[in-house]
């Protein structure tokens, strides 16, 4: 085992402060009514005893009447407090199961772009559902069974080591060879389920990555492929989880053969003492409660270790989320406002990984002045978004500095900063809700004037007029019920909404015509003069009317002009405008 995998098996408890908040006075309250029952259940097997010795055998009716009467009320407050512990023990494991998820959940989203890849989707989603539900069950376990058991297991060995000494040094010899076996069980177990949380990682992934591309999976029908690959992933559950619960299976049996033989044990030398006049009826009955109490009670406490057994792997895992530290933080007092949209590269190297040998970008000098539109051109693989990711911050520059309005983009407050950048991603996001909803994800506090004003410039404005609610239509998940088109001129309007000095469009115009790209540009770059606009496209026309174009190759800048000068002088450009050129006289020629 590597010494990575090692520290990933320690838990962080720190990681999980303020877990309880709200839910102090529940935990306690579940103690302490846990506690009253084992009291009850405790004495009354005492008070059975008296009931046979003092009323049955000796015919006493004031005896059986009072002693019953005690018996009674025990019972209601046994009842009572059960009910109370139950309910309190419900409330404080949910809470805490709440404060986790949601600490989990607010931790994730201050994530950088290097923490997410380090965690795939489908595994923090089942940390977040799974392994909180898992550690939801330990804790109610613990604060009810994890008390209860270890209470009446040490009033019962008492009350019994009253009734009979010697008998009840037979829990003495039965208790080490419990112990022995659940350290035994717990050794194998545990690995199986870390094994199997693994395992529902994969099966989450699955279904997501099923659900997300449903429509390219039809497309190709796929769905045989798709349903096997889930059928592995199922079987592969099922066979972890089985061979952990058969392990943990053989736990039950054998501690019931110890169980029962002490009961016979008990049972053989009690009424030899009760032929010799040295113990009672009611004593023996009552030693046998007590052996089913202390037994019963130890399983309850073996049973919640394995409970607390199979929630570590979760707690490890929820741990390993809480305790990964963003990479990309504030500085002590930072720049708190971007006045203007000016972007310098000095000297800028970037690499993923900072083991990796390879740099995705390589010595990259840019200077764009403020309210200049740029686009930049490459192939595919030529680092373009990871380019103008580096500019809100989403990744750090691994050598070099990224200035905006001639500051380094360090210095800035990391929110101050993105909402002065506006990007429309490659990967066009809408969310279930009303279209207006979605708009405002730019401009929490935008008029409706703002935002017809933002998707006309968008082009937007009059596919939404057509629909049946205009702006009220409701979104489906993903914007299933739009074209892809229009999901793109819904995103360009949303990120204009927030008015930022600097508006990148990560090829998001790919699915709209020519005529209507041509027209979004010109209407951004006339109506928002004082907006640095960067351009990513593939295609030459999308950037050919932009003040300056970067050419990228290999992750290296290859040149830098207007479309006239690149012409002139640079090759890789003049390859794309022909092959380019080319292609659409065939369209036109109708090859």
């Amino acid at each position: 085992m590597s010494n990575k995998e090692k520290d990933r098996k320690k838990i962080n408890f720190s990681a999980f402060k303020g877990s309880l908040n709200g839910y102090k006075t529940s935990s306690w309250l579940t103690i302490i009514f846990v506690i009253i029952e084992a009291i009850m259940e405790v004495l009354i097997p005492l008070y059975m005893a008296q009931l046979i010795d003092d009323g049955f055998s000796a015919g006493s009716m004031p005896v059986i009447l009072k002693i019953g009467l005690y018996l009674v009320l025990m019972s209601i407050v046994a009842l009572v407090a059960g009910v109370l512990n139950g309910l309190f023990a419900a409330k404080a494991s949910s809470g805490v199961a709440k404060n986790l998820r949601k600490k989990m959940y607010f931790h994730i989203q201050d994530f950088s772009f290097s923490n997410i890849d380090s965690f795939s989707t489908s595994s923090l989603i089942t940390r977040l559902t799974t392994d909180v539900t898992s550690i939801q069950n330990s804790y109610q376990m613990v604060v009810r069974m994890a008390v209860k058991a270890p209470v009446t297991l040490i009033l019962s060995y008492i009350a019994a080591y009253k009734l009979n000494a010697s008998l009840s040094l037979t829990f003495l010899y039965v208790l080490p060879i419990m112990v022995v076996l659940i350290v035994i069980l717990v050794k194998f177990a545990m690995p199986l389920f870390r094994k199997m949380y693994k395992a529902f990682d994969k099966i989450n992934k699955v279904v997501q990555e099923n659900l997300r591309g449903i429509r390219v999976v039809k497309a190709y029908v796929r769905e045989d492929y798709e349903t096997e690959k889930f059928n592995k992933a199922s079987k592969e559950v099922q066979s972890v989880s089985w061979k952990a619960e058969k392990i943990m299976a053989f736990a039950s049996p054998i501690i019931e053969i110890l169980i029962y033989g002490c009961i016979l044990v008990i049972s053989w030398f009690g009424s030899k003492l009760i032929i010799q006049h040295t113990f009672t009826t009611g004593g023996l009955a009552t030693m046998i409660t007590y052996t089913m109490q202390i037994l019963m009670n130890f399983l309850m406490l073996t049973m919640t270790f394995v409970m607390i057994v199979m929630a570590r792997p979760s707690m490890e895992r929820v741990s390993e989320v809480l305790s990964a530290e963003s990479k990309i933080k504030n500085k002590e007092n930072p720049i708190m406002k971007v006045e203007n949209g000016s972007i310098t590269f000095k000297d800028v190297s970037f690499k993923y990984k900072e083991t990796s040998k390879n740099y995705s970008l390589k010595h990259i000098n840019l200077n764009i002045p403020s309210g200049a539109t740029v686009g930049i051109l490459g192939e595919t693989g030529s680092s373009k978004t990871t380019l103008v990711q580096l500019i809100p911050r989403l990744f750090d520059a691994t050598e070099g500095e990224v200035l905006v309005d001639g500051k380094n983009v360090k210095d800035y407050d990391i929110k101050s900063l993105r909402e002065s950048i506006s990007m429309v991603l490659q990967k066009n996001i809408l969310f279930s809700g009303s279209l207006k909803e979605n708009l405002i994800w730019g401009n929490q506090a935008a008029t409706d004037e703002q935002i017809i004003q933002a998707c006309k410039l968008a082009q937007a404005d009059s596919f939404i007029n057509e629909m049946d609610k205009g702006y009220d239509t409701f979104i489906e998940q993903d914007g299933m019920n739009v074209s892809g088109g229009q999901k793109q001129r819904i995103c360009i309007a949303r990120a204009l909404l927030q008015q930022p000095k600097i508006f990148i469009m990560d090829d998001s115009t790919s699915a709209v015509d020519t005529a209507t790209e041509a027209r979004i540009r010109k209407s951004i770059k006339s109506d928002l003069p004082e907006m640095t606009k960067i351009i990513i496209s593939q295609r030459i026309s999308s950037v050919i009317d932009s003040d300056i174009i970067v050419v990228l190759s290999d992750g290296e800048i290859n040149g830098v002009g207007t479309h006239e000068e690149l012409m002139q002088n640079n090759k890789i450009y003049q390859e794309i405008n022909s092959s380019q050129l080319k292609i659409e006289g065939e369209d036109e020629n109708g090859r």
